[in-house]
């Protein structure tokens, strides 16, 4: 994320509502993605969890809150941390800041590190400055798919850990 003035972030976060939402993601673009996440788990023994956010409470603007920082707090709320082969991997896009994180379970992310995540989220950014959200997310799935089907290939019948519905904020 490029950083910007401080007061600039605190207004497009405070005028962000989940109203923008259908801008970047209508009803079928999120079913898409619930599909894609679904199809990409059953090529592999990993999870993945798709969150979006249009923009952070006033407070946490003010105390400088982090999309990273942020993305990792959701990671342990919504137990993507808790699957039985430490893989969960959490896509989280904020809208009001146009920045993408992918934050990785251990696992996971021994074998891809940051610069791997980095590489996935810049070729997601790219798509969104093209205006191509869904694309992007798709093609961020299908990144994150290929890299879980080589370290983690399925194994037998598999139990979907968490669920593939986008989480909407």
């Amino acid at each position: 994320m490029k950083r910007q003035h401080p007061v600039i972030r605190f207004f497009r976060h405070l005028f962000s509502s989940p109203f923008w939402l259908g801008r970047y993601f209508s009803k079928q673009a999120l079913n898409n993605i619930e599909r894609a996440i679904a199809t990409s788990e059953t090529m592999h023994a990993g999870e993945i969890r798709f969150v979006v956010e249009t923009g952070l409470e006033p407070m946490e603007i003010w105390y400088r809150k982090s999309p990273r920082k942020r993305a990792i707090e959701l990671f342990g709320q919504l137990n993507i941390w808790d699957t039985e082969h430490n893989n969960g991997v959490l896509i989280y896009l904020l809208l009001a800041d146009h920045d993408v994180e992918i934050v990785a379970d251990r696992g996971i992310h021994r074998f891809v590190g940051d610069a791997g995540w980095e590489t996935i989220c810049h070729a997601m950014e790219l798509r969104f400055r093209e205006g191509a959200f869904e694309v992007g997310v798709l093609e961020g799935i299908a990144a994150i798919g290929a890299v879980m089907s080589q370290r983690f290939p399925p194994q037998g019948m598999q139990r979907n850990e968490i669920p593939n519905k986008p989480v909407v904020m």
